[in-house]
């Protein structure tokens, strides 16, 4: 009982003198400044943790310390390691609790010096470290709202297909309501993205949440964006894609991600393409999503042999709902049959008439909506062909949408010519023959010039999307240098912009997009 009383005791005189503004600081003269990533870690008893730091300039060699506001080292935990993180001026120190109270909160600074014990940067700003509590966490602040997902023993997530038991809440920065913990499975995602450092990640709960003013569901997305300079070209393609008349676009808000304690940077939660009635509301007996992608790893899947895909010699598609278990032979059959006398309707000599024709079997407005999309965000996944949805509700004609995976769109010139030339995916996928019937190119050039003013206007929400996340920018590229990414794509950056500042990407990004808008106008008033 005295023991319990005297760490109380104990705890109250560390909350007082610790987190005192006018205590002592280091001072120090040295030129190199060291940039915390988070403002606080949590250390589990005996435990340890992640600090990630930036700075430049610093030689090969280097020791790390802490120390705390009184100019004191402290007692409670210690440095046990320091790794260098990529090319990017990053480093992570592993901060250990020494398992001598079991409850603390103290605020520390960073000190790095050189081998020879020569202080070679100036101190950090102070990090509180905290240990035996269990809701205390990085408390980052950019003016977005903060996700903080914890794996079942702090697990690492390093699968696709082996799901983690996990909780997850939000401190809901930027006029968002937070949300109390839930509980959740968590696993990875993706294809090319999966294959990136940063990691990005699916979430489904146990019961459907509401998630920063989006509607109910069980499963959501939280895409990390990695190649991106700008972290907005998913962002910018979903709202150019809610301009259009598609069924539905997915909704999404950028976050900053705490994971296990650590701060990972930005993400965007998105919501997931699926069949729900607040997303993608087709009839849940009679209703499909199908999906072609290059990848050709899905249950149910076939090659069509009209057009050929990137390596593979057709076009892929895939059955995405109903799933698996659910698809019986009936509607496998018709679904493929269906896609099957769709295609051979728009490869066939006729297939201009209005009743025999493609208009028979897909939804043409829903096709040129989709194509304007992609088209002027020069979104070249739809000539791989990867990430393309359509769905078809009960009785209804296959239409196109909705739109995903815009990570890679909106390039330099120095990786896509044709984004400053011309048209990008006007012969690609189903395109190449429809854009062969005049009618078809009449109305698609109708269609931009209504929907023209609306897209000039994305310009604006480019700059005001890069105000928005300009903070946030500066802390996850503290962590994470996109330009790696030339390591996975033979020695090539994938966007172009990698090696930009946040800012003159976000410039370039505005750039391209309206160069878009021009060439595409100039294409349909060539061809009038």
């Amino acid at each position: 009982m005295r023991r319990n009383q005297l760490t109380i005791i104990f705890l109250l005189c560390l909350a007082a003198v610790s987190c005192r503004k006018d205590s002592i600081e280091v001072v120090t003269t040295a030129a190199n400044r060291v940039t915390l990533v988070a403002s606080s870690v949590t250390l589990s008893p005996n435990g340890s943790a992640g600090i990630l730091f930036r700075a430049s300039g610093l030689p090969e060699t280097i020791d790390v310390s802490l120390r705390l506001r009184d100019g004191s080292e402290p007692q409670f935990f210690h440095v046990t390691g320091v790794e260098k993180k990529g090319d990017s001026g990053a480093y992570e120190v592993t901060v250990t609790d020494g398992g001598v109270f079991p409850a603390y909160s103290m605020e520390a600074c960073i000190i790095v010096c050189d081998g020879s014990g020569v202080q070679c940067s100036t101190t950090s700003d102070y990090i509180c470290v905290n240990c035996g509590a269990s809701d205390f966490q990085p408390a980052v602040s950019t003016g977005l709202p903060v996700i903080y997902i914890d794996t079942e023993g702090h697990r690492a997530i390093e699968s696709k297909s082996i799901e983690l038991p996990a909780t997850l809440k939000i401190r809901g920065d930027g006029g968002y309501a937070d949300m109390p913990p839930g509980s959740c499975n968590v696993r990875g995602r993706g294809n090319a993205s999966w294959k990136w450092d940063k990691k990005p990640l699916k979430v489904t709960f146990r019961d459907r949440v509401p998630m920063l003013g989006m509607p109910e569901a069980d499963s959501w997305i939280l895409l990390a964006n990695f190649i991106d300079r700008t972290l907005m070209r998913n962002i910018v393609a979903m709202k150019v894609s809610s301009l259009s008349s598609l069924s539905w676009t997915p909704r999404c808000v950028p976050v900053e991600l705490v994971l296990n304690g650590r701060h990972e940077g930005n993400y965007l939660l998105i919501e997931q393409v699926e069949v729900d009635e607040n997303r993608l509301d087709v009839s849940c007996s009679d209703g499909f999503l199908l999906e072609t992608d290059f990848h050709y790893d899905n249950d149910v899947q076939w090659l069509d042999p009209h057009g050929v895909g990137f390596l593979l010699l057709g076009t892929p598609f895939a059955v995405r709902y109903p799933q698996p278990g659910l698809l019986d032979e009936d509607k496998e059959s018709y679904i493929k049959d269906y896609v099957t006398q769709t295609a051979n309707a728009i490869y066939s000599k006729d297939f201009k008439d209005p009743q025999t024709g493609y208009g028979k079997w897909i939804d043409t407005g829903s096709f040129i909506d989709y194509w304007i999309v992609n088209e002027v965000l020069g979104n070249l996944d739809i000539a791989s062909p990867g990430s393309i949805f359509l769905h078809k509700d009960a009785g209804g004609k296959l239409t196109a949408g909705p739109c995903w995976d815009f990570d890679w769109c909106l390039t330099d010139y120095a990786t896509t010519v044709q984004e400053w030339t011309g048209t990008v995916v006007k012969d690609v996928f189903w395109y190449s023959r429809l854009f062969k019937d005049p009618e078809f190119t009449r109305r698609a050039a109708q269609r931009f010039d209504e929907l023209l003013p609306d897209l000039q206007g994305i310009a604006d929400y480019i700059d005001g999307c890069g105000t928005q996340l300009a903070a946030s920018a500066e802390l996850n590229f503290a962590l994470w240098n996109p330009a790696d990414d030339r390591w996975k794509n033979k020695g090539l950056l994938v966007n172009g912009d990698e090696e930009l500042s946040f800012s003159e990407a976000v410039t370039l990004l505005r750039q391209v997009y309206l160069r878009r808008l021009d060439l595409i106008k100039q294409y349909f008033l060539k061809n009038e």
